[in-house]
């Protein structure tokens, strides 16, 4: 047995070196996309980054052992070789996994280098012993120990500089620098356990030259690595601007999208000192769609895309949410400098637009959140941001709000509300109260209005004025009808039939019943039901439902008054009814709105309710009074031809019980007055 000398081929070295390079920095490149991979994604990305490294490693590794030339032929167990790469791709693939979260500590560190060191350690040895006979190694302990420290120290560098560079997308001189420190470190371990090696042949085996490696095998491996790195780096070029690029950002606009928005967050918004969003909503935007089609929609959309654009400067960042939303945020502005720009942008977007020749006028809605006064989250401040915004339009449209608590505690109330308001009617909590109506002239009750309560569990009553609205835009102001009409008619039934009292009752009604198609069918349901005569029941009406589809609604109303049920009109002369169509409204009675009757002191006043009776008397229609609460109403009233009236003095708001006495005690009133 004789000790092979040998000498390394420079260029090969350097070659071996620049394998290491590329790989390390396509390694550093695929990093950010692992950390913003998730599901499938994730584990394809993390697979790919675990190929391109082990690959890597392994390839340098083979081409440095090319680069070693003694007096021998060398070959090599292809077996063993492929188990070599497999061990790194391995090591590199667990320990991409173990320090893949977003926030790992050192300890995920220190177990992610032992995997990743190991591993690299077996394919250096696997890959040694992958040399095939005469050829055999003996080692010196002393450069084994030196080359598994190096291995572990580059391990740890390495996944180091993955974290340091996982949200660094793009090319960085950085990223650069830090891929030729992992070269060193991967190169260094290699060459040190080369040293480590001694290759003994027999004397028969043994040649006078040096043998170099097979041109051939050295170019196809050189050859094969750099495709697969290239291949990759393609990969991620085609990712990151073609792909990419779909995913965040918006196909109409250009502008980022809300993908955009969330990566935006994640990377460049703290919301720790200061920051502000603005949530800018189109006022009536669905009437261009509407009027000139959808073309001339997306039209106007980017050009008022191009408007924001223009007006944000510095880190205002644009983006569209999608529909005729849009989003401004900054990671540093205060709240003056957001106040300023939500200012600006409702003049700037005010301005008139042309569009395939139509000048379009719009307005907008803007909500404003503060970081980190009111979060410091995409998720905390686009939804403050989004309540200001609504309460904005709620306020008049064209205009900014600021987010407040009060707006926060509002918003929190309507959500529980309308959470509980779907679970009141199946857990009996809503309840009927009634109201008289009382004819002034006679002195004696002549109607009831049914009035809709709510009892909740914890909150106590309700005020209609809150629940009504979110029974009406959530729809279950149906269902809730429903019940009432057949209450009412079994309730009104029960009282004629204990000689209490017969009056006719009334229950108002809203546009969403009169939209489902199933108002007459609940009527005489309840009629049925409750085997009351129709002329008992009345439903009363706004303005805003006979004008919402006028052709339908009196085709409703025509069907109602077949069966013989009552109409009145109620608030009248508060809604948009047009005196043209009054008369074609199938209705029995006008009822005037208790803010006339509030302030029927001042002439102006006066001259309306007079108006008003004058035109009831000459549609023939009766007049209600709602709101009497003095007296002096109640002579002004009865001066201007109106005897039936609604209000605190004849009696307030009863729930059945106390209804009850009440009407018991005025019977009795009633005989003693007679007699």
């Amino acid at each position: 047995m004789s000790h092979l000398h040998g000498q390394y081929n420079e260029f090969i070295v350097i070659l071996s070196f620049l394998i290491a390079v590329a790989a390390s920095y396509s390694a550093l490149s695929l990093a950010s996309k692992i950390s913003r991979a998730k599901g499938r994604s994730y584990t394809v990305w993390t697979v790919a980054g675990a190929c391109v490294m082990g690959a890597g490693i392994w390839s340098m590794h083979f081409v440095g052992m090319l680069a070693f030339h003694v007096e021998a032929s060398v070959s090599y167990n292809i077996y063993l070789t492929l188990l070599s790469l497999a061990a790194s791709i391995l090591a590199s693939y667990i320990a991409f996994r173990v320090t893949s979260a977003a926030d790992y500590g050192t300890r995920r560190l220190l177990q992610g280098g032992f995997f990743m060191g190991s591993g690299i350690v077996a394919m250096h040895y696997i890959g040694m012993s992958a040399i095939n006979e005469p050829i055999r190694i003996a080692y010196n302990s002393l450069f084994v120990s030196l080359s598994i420290v190096v291995s572990f120290i580059a391990s740890y560098g390495a996944l180091y500089l993955f974290r340091k560079f996982r949200t660094t997308e793009g090319y960085s001189k950085w990223k650069l620098m830090s891929a030729c420190i992992m070269a060193l470190g991967i190169c260094g371990m290699h060459y040190t356990g080369m040293r480590a090696s001694q290759f003994v042949v027999d004397a028969a085996h043994q040649h006078n030259d040096l043998v170099g490696p097979q041109t051939f095998l050295l170019a196809g491996v050189a050859g094969a690595i750099f495709f697969v790195l290239a291949v990759t780096l393609g990969a991620i070029f085609f990712d990151r601007n073609v792909l990419e690029r779909m995913a965040y950002t918006d196909s109409l606009t250009g502008m980022p999208n809300r993908n955009q928005l969330t990566r935006y967050f994640e990377d460049s918004f703290s919301g720790r000192e200061s920051g502000f969003l603005l949530f800018i909503d189109l006022d009536r935007f669905k009437t261009i769609n509407d009027t000139l089609g959808h073309d001339a929609g997306d039209l106007f959309i980017r050009e008022v895309a191009q408007r924001l654009q223009q007006t944000t400067s510095g880190d205002q960042n644009v983006f569209r949410l999608g529909g005729d939303e849009f989003l401004v945020v900054s990671s540093n502005g205060t709240k003056e400098e957001a106040i300023r720009l939500a200012e600006y942008l409702v003049s700037v977007i005010k301005r008139p637009y042309s569009v395939l020749g139509n000048e379009i006028y719009m307005t907008t809605s803007i909500g404003i959140s503060l970081a980190p006064e009111h979060g410091d989250n995409r998720t905390m401040l686009l939804k403050a941001a989004d309540v200001a915004m609504y309460r904005a339009k709620s306020a008049g449209k064209n205009q900014y709000q600021l987010f407040d608590e009060e707006t926060d505690r509002m918003h929190v109330r309507k959500l529980e509300l309308e959470r509980d308001l779907r679970k009141a009617l199946a857990n009996n909590e809503l309840c009927i109260y009634y109201q008289p109506k009382w004819d002034a002239e006679l002195d004696c009750l002549t109607g009831m209005e049914a009035l809709l309560r709510w009892n909740h569990p914890r909150l106590g009553m309700v005020s209609p004025a809150e629940f009504i609205p979110i029974a009406e835009e959530t729809g279950l102001i149906v269902s809730m009808t429903r019940w009432v009409l057949n209450e009412v008619c079994i309730q009104n039934r029960e009282w004629q039939k204990r000689d209490i009292v017969h009056v006719c009752v009334s229950v108002n009604m809203s546009i969403r019943v009169f939209e489902s198609g199933m108002l007459c069918e609940m009527v005489e349901e309840s009629l049925q039901e409750s085997n009351i005569d129709s002329g008992s029941l009345e439903l009363e009406i706004t303005e805003s439902i006979a004008m919402y589809d006028v052709q339908d609604t009196i085709r409703q109303l025509q069907h109602l008054k077949s069966l013989g049920v009552r109409v009145s009109m109620d608030d009248f002369g508060t809604g948009y009814s047009s005196l043209g169509n009054l008369d074609e409204i199938p209705i029995d009675a006008l009822k005037i709105d208790q803010m006339f009757i509030r302030q029927s002191a001042q002439p102006s006043k006066q001259a309306i309710i007079s108006t008003i009776i004058a035109i009831a008397g000459h549609l023939k229609l009766e007049v209600v009074a709602e709101g009497v609460e003095t007296e002096e109403q109640i002579g002004f009233l009865q001066s201007r031809g109106c005897r039936v009236m609604q209000g605190y003095y004849y009696g307030k708001p009863m729930d059945t019980e106390t209804l009850e006495a009440w009407l018991i005690a005025n019977n009795e009133r009633a005989k003693q007055g007679a007699s």
